[in-house]
């Protein structure tokens, strides 16, 4: 394929669908026609990946297929990356959606706002705790965009250049392209081989632009204006290496009467810095108006930017912008609202066309509509490259003038003009740093600051800024550029404040990858070494630790936690986060201590609302479930302004609502998790989130969903390194086997809970499932072997057993005793009323009494437990216990009617949620924003849903929920 057809597309409209007779085309038809089924088919990828190195035309394939979807009514949107950009947050995706800003006033109230502050249109008062966008709203915002859009027309996404797209936009794109598949919606992204795009790592079709063949390459060849022969013909097919750019100007180079004599007569030569040399050989003789333009141009290198078109040429008018689509390119509409009107763009004059003129006649530059662009990125390589430092400096300070209303392009000109140190350069870099943190973009904070700490003058100031870059990296979910600017700052001071600090901000994202071992020891290593010097810090990385400790499950690491806790200085304001420290890293060890002091901490967390979810987390582990889920209903608006990383522990969030029965805002927050562990490349958090989500889903009966969910979270951890999620994931795949009645495979999953002795893999997440593998023991012919292991648990918990995990121990008892003495048991697993915390083991307990008492032919007394049961199964939505329950009641001559529960319970989970919150009079903007799908997926749920329950109308889900609230009431 030539790279005319990558370049330009000579006089044709956008609308155009065939290329001119001189586009050369050649050797990609087989990816063209792999991008046209993606764009075409409903059943297609909605989302492919072209993956290339300069010049092997990626940016013509996505063109191509651009320009037939749009013969064929396709609304095509565009976005193209460009360096100078990528530090600027959400520049991208403000790009790809400016012509659907009009359309963002139609959104929810809470997605426009996420979404205008992302831009910097929103009001000047924060909307958030945080001061930043939420990032997931921003997500959803898009993706409920797309899916309007898709309504009316189908929709394609060209995102070229990808690479160069900054973190921000990166985040709300994968975000959606995660969850297109329901629309008419196709996105096509182009990337430079090599580079890491985050949040498409995994599972994205890709298609690899391999070289040309020697065919292919020789077409080509024929087809250019002045076909080379002979020798010259041979060294050129064998220096491109198929690299269609390389072919067509090694070409023009070879065939120009200036330039072929000066090729050598022999040997190879490195590909990029040949052709850097004859695009910069291209300048020489153009006009000095041209060449600085080109300069300016090239310095800027924005997309679609006519700013340095006036500045570069003489005379030329105020720099005023157009008020057009040209300006695509500008993030801040406040800048956009300062434009002059159209009529005013009179800057385009025949001194300035003739200045340009040159540039386009040397194949250096295009010209579309109003705008001008290199042909290629590595033009402007060359022509950047090839200027002096001077020159180079000057073309930057000359842009940082032109752009004095615009702050933060302003500072990255001056930084990119300056030979050396600046603190007042470096002052607007941090300055710049700060508004792209509240705008939300972590990653464009840290690369000003990092920029800025380069600049410094003095080497503390410059440690600090690389303390906060690092910060700010955190939420990036880039471990190794957080270690790389830690180490920069160890390096530059020895102040052990900021030393330590550094650490801590390492150690914060490293707790949340699945590095365990090695992060276990940097944490402890880096906390016994600032014991003495700095116990604060060396007390917030043994915090750090222990969440290591929960996630690994090895006793070594408790020990040596408590080895060091026991060196550090012991002070009232620490009181907290030691008792933080011992409750995660060992929660039964001292759990009547803990309790005690849990009020207190509670007390303090509602005056300083910041430390809600650690204590909500804290009884979470102690089992105090009710006043974990307190405190995270307290935090939750918090919670979700928090920024694009997930704190500590908190899947412990989702595990509390699972045990209170809140089972929907369970999987809401899996789906939060799992949203922002994706974007953020952590794969740890997602395996969190996905462990968790397949445990409700097996409750629910969802059972192929719960076991993908389960072999999902597997999938990405190991299981040696993180006993936590696979005991959580055995559990799901323990549940889903019993809810589908295949009790040996339910046993077999259970048991690897337990060490092959009766242990537990890990000394909290394996001890809530003794109950159930009692019960599919007792189903499977395997009581003798899960009785020893109960017995093990229950001296090893001893009296520091909570209530919680005294009653699973009772009914656990019960199931595997003969059953003349099994009903003591039962009755103790239900005799204490705080009990009723924990719903769903609350009825497995009563359901469980029932069936003993029913085949003791005590048939009146089982009856009250089985209604019991029966009514909290129905009120959670556990579809297989609720027929168990069922079928248990008929066989106790209860009259047990198919009631609108049941009918509900027919409905898949999702389908539950979205049910619910229908009836609740949300609509589907408000249910997609708060389940992260998309308006037209919600829609599919309900008209699927709708049928199944017997009505035809939204208004009738409400009678419908009273009913089944009124029919629960009246069997009580």
């Amino acid at each position: 394929m030539a790279p005319e057809s990558e370049w330009e597309w000579d006089s044709q409209s956008e609308s155009d669908s065939q290329p001119s007779p001189g586009e050369a085309f050649v050797g990609r038809d087989a990816e063209l026609r792999r991008l046209s089924r993606a764009v075409d088919s409903a059943s297609g990828d909605p989302v492919v990946m072209l993956v290339g190195g300069m010049g092997m035309g990626k940016s013509a394939l996505l063109d191509r297929a651009a320009r037939q979807a749009e013969a064929s009514g396709v609304r095509v949107l565009r976005a193209e990356g460009s360096e100078s950009e990528a530090n600027l947050p959400f520049s991208a995706l403000h790009q790809l959606l400016r012509p659907l800003l009009a359309a963002v006033d139609e959104l929810p109230a809470r997605q426009r706002t996420a979404l205008q502050d992302a831009f910097g249109t929103g009001p000047a008062t924060p909307q958030h705790a945080s001061g930043a966008p939420d990032l997931l709203l921003v997500g959803v915002a898009v993706l409920s965009l797309l899916s309007a859009l898709g309504d009316r027309q189908r929709v394609l996404l060209v995102l070229d250049d990808a690479q160069w797209f900054d973190r921000a936009s990166v985040d709300a794109l994968s975000f959606a392209a995660r969850r297109l598949g329901a629309e008419p919606v196709t996105m096509l992204i182009a990337a430079r081989d090599g580079d890491r795009l985050a949040g498409f790592d995994r599972h994205v079709p890709t298609l690899i632009l391999e070289p040309l063949d020697n065919a292919a390459a020789t077409r080509l060849l024929d087809q250019q204006p002045k076909s080379p022969t002979g020798h010259t013909r041979a060294r050129i097919l064998d220096q491109a290496g198929g690299n269609p750019l390389a072919l067509v100007e090694l070409t023009r180079a070879a065939t120009a009467h200036d330039v072929a004599a000066g090729l050598p007569s022999v040997g190879p030569l490195p590909l990029t810095d040949h052709l850097e040399r004859i695009f910069a050989a291209c300048l020489d003789g153009l006009p000095a108006q041209t060449t600085r333009a080109l300069l300016l141009l090239a310095a800027m290198d924005s997309i679609d930017s006519p700013i340095a078109l006036p500045a570069g040429l003489p005379n030329a008018a105020p720099a005023g912008l157009s008020d057009t689509d040209d300006n695509a390119w500008l993030p801040n509409a406040e800048y956009n609202a300062r434009l002059p009107n159209a009529e005013h763009n009179t800057w385009l004059s025949n001194t300035e066309h003739d200045a340009w003129l040159p540039a386009e006649e040397a194949g250096l530059v295009r010209r579309t509509g109003r705008t001008i662009r290199f042909r290629h990125p590595l033009v402007r390589s060359a022509v950047y490259h090839s200027a002096s430092a001077n020159a180079q400096r000057e073309a930057h300070l000359t842009l940082a003038e032109l752009l004095r209303d615009e702050a933060d392009r302003r500072a990255w000109h001056l930084a990119a003009a300056c030979s050396g140190p600046d603190a007042a350069v470096s002052a607007e870099l941090a300055r710049t740093a700060d508004r792209a943190r509240r705008r939300g973009g972590h990653a464009a904070a840290a690369k000003a600051l990092q920029r800025a700490a380069e600049l410094a003058p003095r080497r503390g100031d410059s440690a600090r800024l690389l303390v906060e870059a690092a910060s700010a990296a955190v939420f990036t979910g880039d471990l190794a550029w957080v270690e790389e600017l830690t180490a920069a700052a160890r390096a530059r001071t020895d102040d052990p404040a900021l030393l330590a600090s550094a650490a801590v901000q390492a150690g914060r994202l490293a707790i949340l990858t699945v590095r365990h071992t090695t992060v276990f020891s940097r944490l402890t290593d880096a906390a016994e070494g600032w014991a003495v010097s700095q116990p604060a810090a060396a007390l917030g990385l043994l915090a750090d630790a222990a969440v290591v400790r929960f996630y690994s499950g090895e006793d070594a690491q408790r020990r040596r936690i408590h080895d060091i806790l026991g060196r550090l200085p012991e002070d009232a304001s620490s009181t907290g986060l030691r008792t933080w420290v011992r409750a995660v890293s060992d929660p039964f060890g001292g759990r009547e201590e803990f309790v005690a002091v849990l009020p207190q901490l509670i007390a303090e967390a509602e005056a300083r609302p910041e430390r809600l979810t650690t204590v909500g987390i804290m009884a979470w582990l102690l089992d105090e479930t009710p006043q974990a889920v307190h405190a995270f209903d307290q935090a939750v608006d918090r919670w979700q302004a928090q920024g694009a990383l997930p704190e500590g522990l908190g899947g412990a969030v989702a595990w509390a609502y699972v045990e209170r029965g809140r089972w929907d805002e369970a999987r809401e927050s899996c789906a939060r998790t799992t949203a922002v562990g994706q974007a953020a490349g952590l794969d740890h958090a997602a395996a969190c989130a996905a462990a968790v989500d397949a445990v409700v889903l097996a409750y629910q009966g969802d059972t192929p969903a719960a076991r993908a969910r389960a072999d999902e979270a597997l999938a990405l951890i190991d299981p040696l390194e993180s006993r936590s999620v696979a005991v959580y994931a055995r559990r799901a795949l323990g549940a889903a086997a019993a809810a589908d009645g295949a009790y040996v495979t339910a046993y077999d999953q259970l048991r690897l809970l337990f060490t092959a002795d009766g242990a537990p893999v890990h000394y909290h997440a394996s001890f809530p499932a003794l109950a159930d593998l009692a019960a599919a023991a007792v189903r499977s012919g395997r009581r003798e072997d899960a009785a020893a292991i109960v017995e093990r648990c229950a001296r090893a918990l001893g009296d520091n057993a909570s209530p919680r995990l005294h009653a699973l121990l009772s009914r656990a008892r019960g199931l595997l005793a003969d059953p003349e003495h099994a009903e003591p048991h039962f009755r103790a697993a239900l005799a204490d009323p705080v009990l009723a915390h924990w719903p769903f083991e609350r009825a497995q307990s009563l359901l469980d009494l029932a069936e003993w008492l029913r085949r003791r032919r005590r048939i009146a007394e089982a009856r009250a437990p089985l209604a019991d049961a029966l009514e909290i199964f129905r009120r959670l939505g556990a579809r297989p216990w609720i027929e168990r329950a069922r079928a248990e009641s008929r066989a106790a001559g209860l009259d047990v009617m198919d009631t609108a529960p049941d009918a509900l319970a027919a409905l898949s989970p999702q389908q539950q949620q979205i049910i619910r919150l229908a009836a609740r009079g949300l609509t589907n903007r408000e249910i997609g924003e708060k389940l992260f799908l998309s308006p037209r997926t919600v829609s599919s749920h309900l008209y699927r849903s709708f049928p199944k329950l017997g009505i035809t109308a939204r208004s009738q889900l409400r009678d419908l929920l009273d009913g089944v609230l009124a029919s629960t009431a009246h069997q009580e």
